[in-house]
Formats: structure tokens, C-alpha cells, sequence
């Protein structure tokens, strides 16, 4: 019997060993690197989870091989349990580890559908309330959770595949949209480098500015940006005016596969057009060589989507799972 008290095969009650499956976990993030999506990261989850509580679901093969991982942040409130996406992050949902690398889809749909036996498996034995998680878009099969009665919503992110060459990249934008506007405004500003706490605080002010509180801590912003740039997974930046206003400022997270555009602000008093544009195009140069795509962080808005698609950006769909447990 593998240690863990929320491991499928354990039935200690909750909350016996809770910090064994989180060693596990972080063992299997640093022997699995970049083959486990950045917001499923051990020191993601840390990050974001801190002074709240997480843990992770496993699932095992005969030999005792982890086959396949569910990360989650979870909650409690009059009694209810439940379990729902940590702030800025994007995906959460099932890893899997696949045994072989060119499985073909028969074999592979089988493996997924034997992993999510075993950590639906394991939800059972957390006494949810209500259950909802977003997947990353290379899940999708979705078919086991359906079996089990929950639902499904698809949801739309947008990418740039392909951030190797810059200058093909800017070929893609839209030229009465993009193009021209970065063209224009470009020259009018500089690269500026920023701090968490300066960009947490221009984060607030930004929200302030369009009479909204933000959503987001001062505490979590700095935190989520200095832990990823001290590791070498972070892009924090600005742009300033010709008098050295700062314009706006932005902050990606990355691994080798893929950068994510997860914040931005612009600066209440700049009254320059073309900002945020640069901004991307700017993030686009820089993380030219760290990673293979840039995710623009996608929304569900029209205008949005329409501005993410200028970039020559590729819509990416996600499914949101969901269910009430009672």
C-alpha cells in the first residue's frame, strides 16, 4: 500500500498524512520537468495555494508506478467541502504520465479512461460538496468524468504556437489592427525593468482607476511573480513614456513549452494608444528562445477574443468540469 491519505487505494481517513503526497508530488514535478503543465507544478501550487490548503490525487499501475496526478486547491465553509482553481491559475485537472510516447489513440484513450477511474476514485473519498476544475487544453477526454455525472463546459483560450522567429510572428498580426498601431507607438516608449511590489501596486491602481477593487492581493501578485522570476520562469516588465512615465507593465510565467500572459496593467495617467499591443509584441521578442508558444490567457468576452485573434493568435479550446457532490 503506497503512504498517503488521499491516495485511491488508502482509506485512512482525510487529513492522516497530508504532507506525503505533497513530497510525492514534488519528487514526481522535478523528475518530470516541463512534461507537467506549469500551473500543475508543485512550486506553482505553493505559490499560489499559500496559507490555504492542497494536495494532490495519484493513481498507480500494478508495479506501483505513478501513472497519473490531480493537483488541487481545496476549501471548506459552513461545513460544505469544496474544491475550485487557485487564483491566477489557469488549468488545473489531470496529468498523465503515459508509458510509451507514440501510444496509439486506442491504447491511449484506454490508459486515460484506467487513471481517471482511480482519481475520480479519490475524490469520492474527500466528501466534496461541489467540485470544479479547469483542464489544460491537452486534456481531451473528458469522457470518464461524464460517466461519473459531472458536467462540462468549453471554454476558449488563444495561442501563438510558434514564437521562434519574432519577426514571423509580427507577419501574423493584423496590420490595420496591430501592426501599424505597435509600428506607431513603439518608438514612443522604452523597456523599463519593474519590480513585484511596483507592479502589484500599479496592478491596483489600474483597477482603481476603472472604479473595480482588484481581485487580486498586493501579497499574491508580488509573491506569484518574484518566486517564478527567481526561478528562471518569470518575465516581469514595463514600458515608459519619452519622460520616463511608466506606461505599463506585464508578467509571464513560462516553461520550455509554453509562456503565459497572466498579468497586465496600464498606467491610469498614460494617455498613449498602442500600450498593450507593445506590451505583447515586446513579451513575444523576449521569451523568443525560452519557450515554444505564447498563450494570451483567453476569455470567453467577444472584443477580447477578436483582440487575441489580431496577434495571428490560434483559438485553443478547455473544458471546465464541474459537480455538485450532494
Amino acid at each position: 500500500m503506497h503512504r498517503g491519505n488521499l491516495i485511491y487505494r488508502v482509506s485512512a481517513p482525510f487529513n492522516t498524512h497530508p504532507p506525503l503526497s505533497i513530497l510525492d508530488y514534488k519528487k514526481l514535478c522535478e523528475t518530470e520537468g516541463s512534461n507537467i503543465p506549469l500551473f500543475l507544478q508543485y512550486w506553482w501550487m505553493e505559490t499560489v495555494c499559500e496559507g490555504k490548503r492542497w494536495d494532490v490525487l495519484f493513481a498507480y499501475d500494478k508495479q506501483g508506478a505513478v501513472t497519473g496526478a490531480l493537483p488541487y486547491l481545496i476549501g471548506s465553509k459552513l461545513g460544505f467541502r469544496y474544491v475550485l482553481q487557485p487564483q491566477l491559475t489557469q488549468y488545473n485537472g489531470p496529468w498523465f504520465r503515459y508509458p510509451h510516447r507514440n501510444m496509439d489513440a486506442l491504447k491511449r484513450a484506454h490508459f486515460e479512461e484506467e487513471v481517471m477511474e482511480q482519481l475520480l476514485d479519490g475524490l469520492k473519498h474527500l466528501h466534496l460538496t461541489y467540485y470544479q476544475q479547469n483542464c489544460a487544453p491537452e486534456f481531451t477526454n473528458w469522457l470518464p468524468y461524464y460517466w461519473r455525472g459531472f458536467r462540462q463546459t468549453t471554454r476558449y483560450t488563444y495561442r501563438i504556437e510558434d514564437i521562434s522567429n519574432p519577426e514571423a510572428v509580427f507577419a501574423e498580426f493584423r496590420r490595420k489592427d496591430r501592426q501599424k498601431m505597435v509600428e506607431k507607438t513603439m518608438p514612443l516608449l522604452h523597456r523599463v525593468d519593474i519590480s513585484p511590489t511596483e507592479f502589484a501596486q500599479l496592478h491596483h491602481r489600474y483597477w482603481k482607476s476603472k472604479g473595480e477593487k482588484d481581485v487580486l492581493s498586493k501579497d499574491l501578485i508580488e509573491r506569484v511573480c518574484r518566486t517564478a522570476i527567481q526561478r528562471g520562469q518569470g518575465l516581469l516588465l514595463g514600458l515608459a513614456d519619452e519622460e520616463g512615465r511608466l506606461a505599463g507593465a506585464t508578467f509571464a510565467p513560462f516553461d520550455d513549452r509554453c509562456a503565459y500572459a497572466l498579468l497586465g496593467a496600464l498606467s491610469p495617467e498614460c494617455q498613449l494608444r498602442g500600450v498593450s499591443e507593445c506590451l505583447f509584441w515586446t513579451l513575444v521578442q523576449e521569451l523568443s528562445g525560452k519557450t515554444q508558444s505564447f498563450d494570451f490567457e483567453g476569455s470567453m468576452d467577444k472584443d477580447i477574443g477578436y483582440f487575441y485573434r489580431s496577434f495571428g493568435a490560434v483559438q485553443k479550446s478547455y473544458f471546465s468540469i464541474s459537480k455538485w457532490m450532494v
